[in-house]
C-alpha cells in the first residue's frame, strides 16, 4: 500500500504559493498608487504568511486591472484560505473556465451549490478540464455524494466504485461508500463497506486520520443497529491502533451505557466535508500545508459546526504561530462536542504561547480539578510550566500524575516522558533515565523518546553505542524529522566518525535548514574533516540564525579560533588559530549576491512565471516537476547542503523552502566552486 508520500507527490502538480494564513481583522493597508506597488505588497505580504495585508493589496491593485486573473486567482485563494468564502465567490464564478484554476474556482461553487442542495449544478461544476489524481479523488466523492443527493444511492454507490486511481484511493473510497450506503439506509451494503475498510489496516497506516474516522463511523452504525458486541469490537481495533483517542472514549462510555448516537456523517454536505477533511489531514502528514489549510476552509464551509475540522485549522494555526487564531477556533468548537474539554487543554497552551500564564495555568487547573485521574490535564499543565521552564513544578505536577496511576498502561508513555524530560533539564540524570526507559517500555517505538533517550546518551558521552542504536530506529520511524537525524548525525560525531556525521548533518540541515543548532553542528563536524571554509561558512550562519546566548558565545569563539585538537600543545594550538584566523578572512566577505534592487523586475504571478524570459541578469535555474531545493542545489552546484545560498538569493522561498512550483525561475549562484 502507497504510504502518506505517495499522495504528497501529487502535490507538485497541483501547486499553491504562499501559505494561507488565518483570516484577521483586515488590516488598513499602506496607501499606494500604482499596479506594481499594489502587486509587490500583496506578494510580499503573502510570502510574510499575511494574507489579510495581501488581500488588501490585491483587491488594490485589481482596481488598476480588474481583469486580470492572475491577481483574480490569487485573491480568491487567499479569500478562501482565510475562511472569507462569500467574498471568494464572485472571483470563482469569473474563474470557474480558467483550466489552470478550475480546480479551486469550480469546488468554490459547488460547495455553493450543495449548500442550497442543487446538485445538478454541483454536478456540472465538479467536472474539471485538468485533473490530478487529487482532484480526481475530491470530485469522484463529491459527486457520489451529490447522486446520493438526487435520490440515488444505489447510483452513487456504482460511481464510487467506478473511480479508478492510484492503490491509496481504497481507504477513502470504502470509507464513504459505508457513509453513502447507511445515510441511503442500504444497511446491508453500508455494513460490507465498513467491514472492507476496517479489514484494510494497511491503508490505515497511510491515512490514519481517515481510518480511524471509519472505525469510529462504523461503532456508530454497529450500534445504532442494535450490536453492541460489534461495536465494541470496533472501538478495541481503534484503541489498539490508537490508544487514548477522546472521541472513543466517549462512544465506548455511551455504548456501554446503552445510549442513543448518531451517524458520523448526517448528510450531503456533511459528506463532502468529510472527504475534504480526509484529505486535508493525510495531506499535513506530508507536509502540504496550503493544501491543509485551503481544504479545511472548504469543508468548513460545508459544515460550520464541525468538531474535527475546528480543530484541525486551529492546529494549522498553531503550526503557523498563530496562538489568537488557535483559540478562535477552539472557542468554536461546540459544547457538546467530545473534544470540548480538549478544546479547552488546547486554548491554554495557547494562552501560554501568548505569555497569558496566569490565565493559562487557571484555566487548566479548573480542568484537573474538574477530573484529577485525566491524563491529558496533566500533560497541559505541566506544558505551560515547560514554557516557563519551570521545570520543578512540572516534575511534581508528574509525581501527583504519576502517583494515580494504579498500573501503567500505554497510554501513559508520555506523563513518564515529560517528567524524564522535567527531571533532565534539573539535572537529576539519575532520576530522568529510569523514566525514559519506562515510556520505552510502554511505547517501545516512540521516535521522540528514543531520540531523546539516545541523544542524552551520546551528548553526555556514555552508552555511545546503544545511544546510536536508539537515535538510528528513530531517524527509521521518523526520516524526514531534521532534529532526529541532526541526532543521528551528533551521535556519529562523538564517536569520531565524522564522515558519516557530515553525511547525516548535511541532511539534516538541508530538512531544516533554518535551525541555529543543526548548522553550528555541520560547522563542527566540516572542521574536523578538514573543509575549514565550509565550517566558518556554517557557523557564520548558525550565528547569523539568532541562536541562544550561550550557544551564540560558542560560535563567536569558534570563528575566532576554530575548534581544539585533542591533546595539542600550545605551539599547535596557536598554530591552528592562525590557521583558523586565515580561513576565516576568506570567508568573511558575502558572496556578490545581487540585490532585489539590482535585479528589479516586475512581479509575476505562477500563472505566467513559467513562461517569463530570462533577462540575463544573473543565473537562474527554472523548476522541473518533482524537484526539490535539494536536488536543484545537487544538479547547480555540486552539493545538496548548499540549498541555503538558493536561499539567500530568493527571499520569498523563506516562509516555505519546500514550496516550489515547476515553471518557478530561482536564482542561483553564479559559480559552483
Amino acid at each position: 500500500m502507497a504510504g502518506a508520500s505517495a499522495l504528497f507527490g501529487i502535490l507538485v502538480a497541483v501547486g499553491l504559493t504562499g501559505t494561507p494564513a488565518i483570516a484577521q481583522e483586515r488590516p488598513e493597508p499602506v496607501r499606494v498608487s500604482s499596479f506594481a506597488g499594489a502587486y509587490l505588497a500583496a506578494r510580499i505580504a503573502e510570502t510574510d504568511n499575511d494574507l489579510d495585508s495581501a488581500i488588501a493589496y490585491y483587491e488594490r491593485a485589481l482596481n488598476f486591472d480588474p481583469d486580470n486573473r492572475g491577481l483574480q486567482q490569487s485573491l480568491m485563494l487567499a479569500l478562501i484560505s482565510t475562511g472569507q468564502f462569500e467574498r471568494a465567490l464572485p472571483h470563482a464564478e469569473s474563474l470557474r473556465d480558467v483550466p489552470e484554476v478550475a480546480r479551486f474556482s469550480r469546488l468554490a461553487l459547488a460547495v455553493d451549490a450543495l449548500h442550497d442542495e442543487d446538485y445538478a449544478a454541483a454536478l456540472d461544476l465538479l467536472e474539471l478540464p485538468m485533473q490530478s489524481d487529487l482532484d480526481r479523488l475530491i470530485t469522484g466523492v463529491a459527486k457520489a455524494w451529490a447522486i446520493a443527493g438526487q435520490g440515488g444511492g444505489e447510483a452513487a454507490l456504482e460511481h464510487l466504485d467506478g473511480l479508478s486511481g492510484p492503490e491509496w484511493y481504497g481507504v477513502f473510497i470504502s470509507y464513504h461508500a459505508g457513509l453513502i450506503a447507511e445515510w441511503a439506509g442500504m444497511e446491508e451494503e453500508a455494513q460490507a463497506a465498513y467491514a472492507a475498510t476496517a479489514e484494510n489496516v494497511a491503508a490505515g497506516s497511510a491515512a490514519p486520520e481517515t481510518f480511524l474516522r471509519a472505525l469510529e463511523a462504523q461503532a456508530r452504525f454497529q450500534q445504532r443497529a442494535g450490536d453492541t458486541d460489534a461495536a465494541r469490537e470496533t472501538l478495541d481495533l481503534a484503541d489498539e491502533f490508537v490508544a487514548g483517542r477522546v472521541q472513543f472514549e466517549v462512544l465506548r462510555e455511551k455504548v456501554e451505557n446503552g445510549d442513543d448516537v448518531d451517524p458520523l456523517v448526517g448528510g450531503v454536505t456533511e459528506g463532502v466535508s468529510e472527504i475534504l477533511l480526509n484529505l486535508a489531514s493525510a495531506l499535513n502528514r506530508g507536509g502540504g500545508e496550503s493544501f491543509v489549510r485551503l481544504y479545511l476552509q472548504y469543508a468548513l464551509a460545508l459544515h460550520p459546526q464541525s468538531d474535527s475540522v475546528l480543530m484541525q485549522l486551529a492546529s494549522a494555526a498553531e503550526q503557523q504561530r498563530n496562538p489568537e487564531r488557535a483559540i478562535a477556533y477552539y472557542e468554536r468548537v461546540p459544547a457538546d462536542s467530545a473534544l470540548h474539554r480538549l478544546a479547552r487543554m488546547q486554548k491554554g497552551l495557547n494562552l501560554a504561547d501568548l505569555d497569558r500564564h496566569e490565565e493559562a495555568e487557571d484555566m487548566l487547573k479548573a480542568i484537573l480539578e474538574e477530573d484529577p485521574d485525566d491524563v491529558r490535564a496533566y500533560l497541559a499543565l505541566g506544558g505551560v510550566y515547560h514554557s516557563q521552564e519551570n521545570y520543578q513544578a512540572g516534575a511534581e505536577l508528574y509525581d501527583r500524575a504519576v502517583a494515580r496511576i494504579d498500573e501503567p498502561k500505554p497510554e501513559h508513555w508520555n506523563i513518564f516522558y515529560q517528567r524524564g524530560i522535567a527531571l533532565e533539564r534539573l539535572k537529576e540524570w539519575e532520576r530522568a533515565e529510569p523514566n525514559f526507559k519506562q515510556a520505552l517500555e510502554l511505547y517501545p517505538d516512540h521516535p521522540q523518546v528514543l531520540n531523546y533517550l539516545g541523544y542524552s546518551w551520546v551528548d553526555m558521552n556514555m552508552n555511545l553505542e546503544e545511544g546510536l542504536d536508539l537515535i538510528k530506529r528513530a531517524v527509521e520511524l521518523r526520516p524526514s524529522d531534521g532534529y532526529i537525524v541532526d541526532s543521528l548525525g551528533w551521535a556519529y560525531y562523538r564517536l569520531e566518525r565524522y564522515e558519516d556525521a557530515v553525511r547525516e548533518l548535511e541532511r539534516a540541515v538541508s530538512l531544516m535548514p533554518y535551525d541555529p543548532i543543526l548548522n553550528d553542528h555541520l560547522g563542527d563536524a566540516y572542521w574536523r574533516v578538514g573543509r575549514r571554509l565550509e565550517a566558518t561558512y556554517q557557523w557564520r550562519h548558525a550565528r547569523d540564525l539568532e541562536p541562544e546566548e550561550d550557544l551564540l558565545e560558542q560560535i563567536r569563539e569558534k570563528l575566532l579560533k576554530g575548534l581544539p585538537e585533542e591533546g595539542e600543545d600550545d605551539n599547535q594550538r596557536a598554530d591552528a588559530e592562525a590557521e583558523a584566523g586565515e580561513v576565516l578572512v576568506a570567508a568573511v566577505s558575502p558572496m556578490d549576491h545581487q540585490t532585489m534592487e539590482d535585479s528589479a523586475q516586475e512581479p509575476l504571478g505562477p500563472e505566467v512565471a513559467s513562461t517569463a524570459a530570462v533577462t540575463g541578469e544573473g543565473r537562474f535555474h527554472e523548476v522541473r516537476p518533482g524537484q526539490s531545493l535539494w536536488s536543484i542545489a545537487v544538479e547547480v552546484l555540486g552539493s545538496g547542503h548548499r540549498a541555503n545560498e538558493i536561499i539567500e538569493l530568493n527571499p520569498e522561498l523563506r516562509a516555505n523552502p519546500n514550496q516550489l512550483l515547476p515553471g518557478q525561475r530561482l536564482r542561483v549562484p553564479a559559480s559552483v566552486d
